[in-house]
């Protein structure tokens, strides 16, 4: 969770350096059949007709309301700060948990509650709903956090039966074949330089579905989520470096409230961890 988060924000700064001069969902499209090509060694090696039809229905919603949340970022990337488009993409792992308590029925222990609680918190500060107007920038970022987590909980019921790399493939395709028609209704020529950048994207991008595919299917959504509140520091930090974006004190405390969260959440399930084993270990034979 912890390498996919890193791999985000390298997509994020790569998207805002890009700029806004070619459609959302063209650049999105570009980026996801460049995905496609990365994973054609992957493609070869599927077991095509062992996907079953219920699998086949579950990945096309996933394509499809992957593909609106990804449109809806690169929009947002390219009009608001970095900071700003990673903090309110931070009410996906809220939606993402809240679904996983409601669908899924997952235990929840005080300390998850309570971490997911205080980066929410610490997103609000950072925001200050009713201080500040509200861009369609920010808008659609908020939309987007909303299908993000529902492509996150599909990808969820999914690891139940299918495999780390196969939901990344199928998401892959299908994703970029919901984007093929606005694309094409959008489409302008992209130059060489474009194209280059957009590959870059689709590398880090894809490596970063692998790695989140692979935290979910080993660990509870209500525990991994919280840890993906760690990519405001790296937004911060590249915010500030790449494009001059100086963070104000309200961002700075969010940030903290954050990483205390996550941090505190790490400790204890470490601790939980350990007692379990311990327990395991001692109730063994001889």
């Amino acid at each position: 969770m912890l390498a996919g988060g890193l791999l985000f924000v390298a997509v994020t700064v790569l998207v805002r350096h890009l700029g806004s001069d070619m459609p959302a969902v063209q650049a999105a499209f570009i980026r996801y059949s460049i995905g496609v090509l990365l994973l054609l060694p992957l493609i070869w090696r599927m077991r095509w007709r062992g996907i079953r039809a219920g699998s086949i229905r579950l990945y096309v919603y996933r394509g499809i309301v992957h593909g609106i949340a990804v449109m809806l970022w690169f929009f947002a990337m390219a009009r608001i700060p970095l900071a700003e488009v990673t903090a309110i993409g931070f009410s996906t792992p809220v939606f993402t948990a809240l679904g996983a308590i409601l669908i899924f029925r997952e235990q929840v222990r005080a300390r998850r509650m309570l971490a997911i609680l205080a980066g929410f918190i610490g997103t609000l500060v950072i925001l200050r709903p009713g201080f500040q107007s509200i861009e369609a920038g920010s808008l659609a970022q908020l939309v987007a956090a909303f299908f993000f987590a529902g492509s996150f909980l599909l990808a969820k019921r999914m690891t139940e039966r299918e495999s780390s790399g196969d939901i990344l493939v199928m998401l892959t395709i299908f994703c970029t074949l919901a984007l093929l028609p606005g694309a094409i209704y959008y489409w302008r020529q992209p130059t060489l330089v474009e194209v280059g950048w957009l590959a870059l994207v689709a590398v880090f991008a894809t490596a970063g579905h692998y790695a989140l595919t692979r935290a979910i299917a080993h660990a509870p959504l209500t525990v991994t989520q919280p840890l993906s509140f760690l990519q405001l520091v790296w937004a911060v930090l590249f915010g500030y470096w790449l494009f001059d974006e100086v963070p104000d004190n309200w961002v700075i405390f969010g940030a903290l409230m954050i990483v205390a969260a996550v941090s505190y959440l790490a400790h204890r399930e470490a601790q939980a961890t350990r007692r379990s084993r311990i327990q395991v270990a001692s109730s063994a034979p001889l």
